[in-house]
Parts: structure tokens; sequence; C-alpha cells
């Protein structure tokens, strides 16, 4: 039985609203146009891939439904629990809970402990992990060599895989459903590869070491890294489409009808933008938390307060935010409504909606579009600094700032407990700078003003 959340349904609205506009995009040529510009492009395609995989990530881990509780030793227990299609696949990540802190392939703990041997000797020694290298009788000897072996058994993984899929591609291209010799399926394919590998290997070492290592509590750092992909996508896309709409629509009304429309708007945006926005959004946070105190009632689970606080703070965060993209587009509507074909328009009878529609929105989309995955960017890095002064996400859900947060305790450790700070900016990097190299292919193919 499917138990979504408030932010799963989000996601999937939007998903289906992404699949609709690409369908419609390609019934029209002069949306195929640029578009082809994008899949040409080598960057453009790399970059696309990545954030695919990304999406499809947060997609699985937005498919939820109650499960039944698994033992630690394997077996089903009465008791049942609401999991991910994504937590299931990270089954051997999300169980192995060790007791405290281990480095990444490590096979004993970060911290020494007294222990009591066969003989009844009390030592102070670092003791060996539950689940890492349990498999090992001597992993000081056996360790590299097992990692070895099971890097190569993933890589062939992850080639077989790549294999299958090349075949039925090749499948599709025999009966002319693909065009397997376009420079953009090469591109994804070999993108693929890559990536295939790096899952294949995963796979294979994931049951038997901590890559990553673990947290205070003794939690796989790579299972929170990737659960963590879901809060960053939510953060960023949700943010984007309440922003969106005001921005444009106020935008455009101020440039092009000027006068009182254009004051009224600026009174607003300047208003608005004068107000501390890290004081506005704990303000609301702070009523929110209130509220969701004040009715229990409603948030009968922990997921659904930490849902809907997550939610929220989209909300909050995209009514704070379109100051920025309704000056701009104001500012070039102010120009593009002096154009020769805008008075012409004019001119001739048309009506200002239509013009709005037909001649101004078309010429500043590429200013939006580049905007928006700049925001996007922006937004995933802020959720950071928000959850170090607490007024983020909830501490509960799993997200990267909230494991950079952690982080600043554990760098003050000695020894330097580093992996978790590494593992959060590694996988924020490569969504960001996967974001920003698609929003300037894309950019680029829809200018008007660039060459053809």
């Amino acid at each position: 039985m499917l138990m979504p959340l408030w932010t799963d349904m989000a996601i999937f609205i939007l998903v289906i609203s992404a699949l609709f506009a690409v369908w419609r995009a390609a019934k029209k040529e002069h949306l195929r146009r640029p578009w082809r510009k994008v899949f040409n492009s080598v960057i453009g395609v790399i970059s696309l891939t990545v954030l695919l995989i990304f999406i499809t990530v947060g997609v699985l881990d937005s498919v939820r439904f109650e499960h039944q509780k698994m033992l630690v030793n394997g077996d089903a227990s009465g008791a049942t629990e609401i999991v991910s299609v994504l937590d299931i696949a990270l089954t051997p990540l999300r169980t192995q809970v060790e007791k405290t802190y281990s480095e990444p392939f490590a096979h004993i703990a970060y911290a020494k402990e007294m222990s009591v041997d066969v003989h009844g000797v009390t030592q102070w020694l670092y003791p060996r992990l539950t689940y890492a290298g349990a498999h090992l009788a001597e992993p000081l000897i056996e360790k590299t060599a097992d990692i070895i072996d099971k890097v190569l058994l993933g890589l062939g993984y992850g080639l077989s895989t790549w294999l299958v899929l090349l075949l039925l591609l090749w499948v599709l291209n025999y009966y002319q459903l693909v065009v397997l010799n376009s420079l953009g399926i090469k591109t994804s394919l070999l993108t693929l590869w890559v990536v295939f590998l790096l899952i294949g290997m995963l796979v294979s070492l994931a049951p038997y070491y901590h890559i990553l290592g673990t947290d205070k509590v003794g939690e796989d750092v790579l299972y929170q890294a990737i659960k963590s992909i879901r809060t960053g996508l939510v953060i960023g896309s949700l943010t984007t489409i309440v922003m969106l709409p005001i921005a444009i629509s106020l935008g455009l009304l101020a440039g092009f009808f000027r006068g009182w429309v254009d004051d009224v708007i600026q009174y607003l945006y300047t208003t608005l933008s004068s107000i501390p926005g890290v004081l506005l959004i704990a303000a609301a946070i702070l009523m929110a938390q209130v509220y969701m105190a004040n009715n229990p009632q409603l948030f009968t689970t922990v997921e659904d307060r930490a849902d809907m606080r997550l939610l929220l703070l989209c909300i909050i965060l995209g009514i704070t935010s379109w100051t920025g993209l309704c000056r701009l587009l104001r500012a070039e509507t102010l120009k593009i409504r002096e154009m020769d074909y805008v008075v012409a328009a004019r001119a001739l009878g048309v009506g200002r909606l239509k013009i709005l529609k037909r001649h101004v929105l078309p010429n500043v989309m590429h200013l939006v579009m580049i905007t928006v995955v700049l925001d996007f960017s922006g937004l995933v890095l802020a959720e950071a600094v928000l959850s170090y002064i607490n007024i983020g996400v909830d501490p509960t859900t799993y997200s990267w700032g909230n494991m950079i947060n952690t982080s600043r305790l554990e760098m003050a450790r000695d020894p330097i407990v580093w992996w978790s700070l590494v593992a959060a900016f590694i996988f924020m990097f490569l969504l960001v700078l996967a974001a920003n190299l698609f929003a300037d292919v894309v950019r680029d193919a829809f200018d008007p003003k660039s060459n053809n």
C-alpha cells in the first residue's frame, strides 16, 4: 500500500508536468530546434544525464509503501515500517548500523574501548566492527586483496549492465525507433558507462564495507548522502515552482504596462528585498513550528512533521526569492516593448496580453532558464546554511545541510572525522555543477540573439 507524503505528491506532479512539457515541445519546431542544439552539445548531454540520474534517485525515494520490518538476522518481524523503493535497494546500507564512528573501508571502530578477551584479560583497543569486514578472518592481511576483488567484480557488473543497455538500443535502432549514431546518444552512453561502473563497484562493496564510513550513531554515511538527494531536489525544484509564476507575471507586467502598475510592483519587491531574508525565513519557520506544536492531531508521525516543515520551507523560500528575477525581467521587458516588432503589433491592434505571450515572453525565457537553474543551485547550497542555524529542514530529515551541520563538531575531534563533510560536499558539488553546466548550454540554445 502506497503511503505518500505531501512532498512525494508534489514530486510526482512535477515529473508528470515535465513529461507533458517534453511531449508538447516535441510537437513544435520552434522548440525542437534549440533542443537539438542542446543534444548536440557534449557538455549539455553529459550534464543532463547526470541530472536525470539524480532525479531518478529522488523519484525512487518518493515512492513510499508499508513494508514488513526485518530483524537483524534477516527474519521478518511482526512490525511494519514505511520505506521507499530506494530504501529497499539500499537495504545493506540501511540495516548494517555500527556502534559509532568508523573510517571509510575500516574494519575496526574509530575510538578505543575497554574489552575483555576470552581469557578474562582487560585490554584498551579498537574493537572490530559488527558488519564491515566481518567476513574476513584476518582483515589486516586479507582486506586489500578482498577490496580489489570486489572492485573488479563490480566493474564486471557495471560493464555487463551497460552492454545489455547497448544491445537494447541496438535493437531499437534496427527498428528505427532511435538513432544510435547521433551525438547525443553516443555521449549519453559513454556517460552511463562510467556511471554503471561506479554503481557496480558500490553494489559489490556496500554489503561488506562502509565505503564512506559511519557517523556518530554508526549509520552509513553513503546511505545518508544518497538519501539526501531527494531533499536537495525538493528544495531546489518546489521553491522554483513557487517563485516562477510570481516573478514572471509581475516582472512582465511592470515592464510592459509601466505607470502605476510598475510603481506598485516596484514597491512590493523593494520592500520585500529590504527585509533580511534569514530573519524572514526564521520567523516563518518558527510560526510553522508553533502551529504544528499546537495541532499535534494533524501530524501523527515524525515523518509527517518533518515533511510538512520541508514543504513550508520550500514555500517560504519561494515567496522570498522572486524579487531578483522579477527585477531582471522588468528591465528586459522595458527594452523589448520598444522593439520594432512590438510597436508594430500594438499599431496593428494586437491585444496586450497576446503581445506579452507571443513577443515578450519567448524573448525573456533564456533569462528565466539560466536564472532558474542558478537559483536551483543556490537553493541547494542555501539549505546547508539554513540548517546550520537550525531553521532549515527538520533534524530527522536526511539532507546535505544536516550532514554538514553535524560535521562541525566532528571536525573539532582529534583525529578529525572528515568523511561526512566530504561525502556531502561531493554529492552537492556534482548536482550543482551538472545543473550549472546544463543551464549554460540551454541558455545559449534558447537565446534568440545567439548565432544560429
